[in-house]
């Protein structure tokens, strides 16, 4: 695809794309509170891509700071681009209209830096159809000088291998301060005179948390054993994670862009803390995102009032991996009540954990929306629970729920999963029946069944947790466990119980590319060459075409998924930050001890 100058993608982008797209206020920029700078005083452009569309990327808390940190940079303009949707693509490419950004309308290879929020791996193929719809080649290697710098970070650059041939660097951990090092180290360098080679090498031997492939090789394997090794003298082996110390401090966008499009989330979000003191064994974020951090009570509030007054969004997240452990949280809820309540503007406390603080919660919610109530349970059975280090006891959970029906709740969520390991048949029709018994306790309170709905994703081992040794159940396991838990809805009648899965070929792959190495940038490209792109929208994921993308490299794609690492095998991604080995490694046989396994 050719790439338009700038100029001309303003044009094209209004006479040819908007009238012909069925969102256009996807594309057309110009919100409140957008920031635009003066283009004479900007020296560095930095496109900061989102692999999805709007209404995903505008509700991504992350992508909402680095806009506003990278901004605060003098001289140095952050502006949004975000993947089209399949109706916008296929204008733009019939029309030859450049990929390009929602402030100016900028082509994105006009940029110098354009960097990635990746956080899913199945986002890969969009990061690669948005390169080429830049007209930049999707091989870092094939670049050339004067094209952007290509970053990735967020979750899935801590398993980088699969995408490394198509990125120049990656940034591991937490991007706030590391997003704004690394930017002002790129202004030195261009103030220098260095070249793009130059300032990688910089990035990489100063930057503890820079990866830059094309440094190291990397090979092996499948039935071959890993090997990682520098080309040059000096550089380092393993990389860590960035960290934000100051975490009550932190930059907080305090005037949010207001969404032209409702986004998913739509809403005040405040991180009221980071981390997590759970250490679920299953959860890659409980592991990477050490270690606890608060936010203050007074410091949450004053953000609360400043977004509200700056957008005028009628609802306020919290926002942590687990709300329910902030240690203020009752001060916190009546503060915020105390200020929003006459306002009519209600909170969401999602992130709960099952225990004491929840089940005192209802009695001080008396502005939070009480729709529905959400709880991850992930498993059925205590035992299973305790194995996986979520310690809900029946008891609590009982006691939870009841409380939040006497508050006037209605409705419950509950997540479960279904592959762990030790798993038995009767685990997985225990979600069914634990599901109907919690229906059926509303009647207690009100005459009345409450509607449950029991929402079953597939397990996905990930690196950096102390399951990423583990194989994934195979493709076959997860479909007779469906019908044993439909059999079983069948059978109790429970039609106050409502049964959601996730898509069991989508975790298929995921768990063969959230694990994968080298090999798999091969595949990759060949799958996005076949078609394949928003492979988390349903409306254009192919699993047919994945298999036979793998096959043609000689992989298969569900052993790839079930395949389990032995403690003595290098990981693909042993050098790319997380906690230590040896640490995940003892909760990982302790829990098979724990199973009896």
């Amino acid at each position: 695809m050719v790439v338009k100058k700038s100029q001309s993608v303003k044009e094209q982008v209004s006479r040819q794309l908007l009238p012909m797209v069925r969102k256009p206020a996807r594309y057309i920029g110009g919100e409140i509170n957008q920031i635009r700078k003066d283009p004479a005083q900007i020296q560095i452009r930095v496109g900061l891509c989102f692999p999805d569309i709007y209404e995903i990327a505008m509700s991504h808390t992350g992508l909402a700071i680095l806009y506003e940190v990278i901004n605060r940079i003098p001289a140095v303009a952050a502006e949004r681009i975000f993947a089209p949707w399949l109706d916008a693509e296929e204008v733009m490419r019939k029309e030859g209209i450049a990929l390009f950004s929602l402030e100016s309308r900028t082509a994105a290879a006009d940029f110098d830096i354009l960097g990635f929020s990746m956080t899913n791996e199945l986002c890969y193929t969009n990061l690669l159809n948005m390169l080429d719809l830049a007209g930049l080649e999707v091989r870092a290697a094939d670049r050339k000088e004067e094209d952007p710098l290509i970053i990735v970070g967020g979750q899935a650059a801590n398993c980088a291998e699969p995408i490394a041939p198509f990125v120049d660097l990656f940034v591991l951990g937490q991007g706030e301060e590391a997003a704004v090092q690394l930017v002002q180290l790129y202004q030195s360098a261009r103030q220098r005179g260095d070249n793009k080679q130059q300032f990688l090498r910089q990035a990489a031997r100063s930057l503890p948390f820079v990866y830059v492939p094309a440094l190291y090789n990397c090979s092996g394997g499948g039935s071959q054993p890993i090997r990682f090794e520098a080309i040059e003298e000096g550089l380092p082996l393993r990389f860590e994670d960035a960290q934000l110390d100051d975490f009550d401090n932190a930059p907080v966008p305090e005037a949010p862009i207001v969404p032209f499009v409702q986004a998913v989330h739509e809403r005040i979000s405040i991180e009221v803390m980071r981390g997590c003191p759970g250490r679920c064994r299953f959860c890659q974020a409980g592991y990477c995102r050490r270690p606890m951090r608060y936010r203050s009570v007074d410091r949450i509030v004053e953000l609360a009032k400043k977004q509200y007054e700056n957008t005028g969004f009628d609802t306020i997240s919290l926002l942590s991996l687990s709300t329910g452990e902030y240690p203020w949280l009752e001060e916190l809820i009546e503060k915020l009540t105390a200020w929003f309540a006459p306002l009519h503007v209600g909170l969401s406390v999602p992130s709960l954990r099952v225990g004491q603080q929840l089940k005192l919660l209802p009695q001080l919610m008396t502005s939070v929306r009480k729709g529905g109530l959400t709880i991850a349970v992930e498993a059925a059975d205590e035992r299973l629970r305790q194995a996986i280090r979520k310690p809900i006891s029946d008891a609590d959970l009982f006691a939870a729920v009841r409380s939040a029906y006497q508050a006037g709740f209605q409705k419950v969520k509950l997540y479960f999963m279904v592959g762990l390991p030790g798993e038995t048949d009767a685990d997985i029709v225990r979600i069914v029946d634990l599901s109907y018994e919690l229906g059926r306790l509303r009647k207690e309170i009100d005459g009345k069944l409450a509607s449950v709905s029991a929402s079953v994703s597939w397990l996905v081992p990930k690196p950096h947790t102390p399951f990423q040794w583990l194989g994934q159940k195979p493709l076959e396991y997860f479909q007779r466990a469906r019908g044993l838990l439909l059999d079983r809805r069948n059978q109790l009648r429970a039609r106050c119980v409502q049964v959601k899965y996730h898509k069991m070929e989508r975790s298929v792959l995921e768990s063969a590319m959230g694990r994968g190495d080298r090999r798999l940038a091969d595949v990759i490209e060949t799958a996005w060459r076949s078609g394949a792109k928003f492979d988390l929208w349903d409306e254009a994921f192919d699993f047919p075409l994945w298999t036979k993308a793998f096959a043609e490299h000689g992989m298969d794609l569900c052993a790839e998924a079930c395949r389990s690492f032995t403690p003595e095998q290098i990981l693909p991604w042993a050098h790319l930050g997380g906690p230590k080995e040896s640490y995940l490694l003892r909760q990982y046989q302790q829990a098979l001890r724990e199973l009896s396994l």
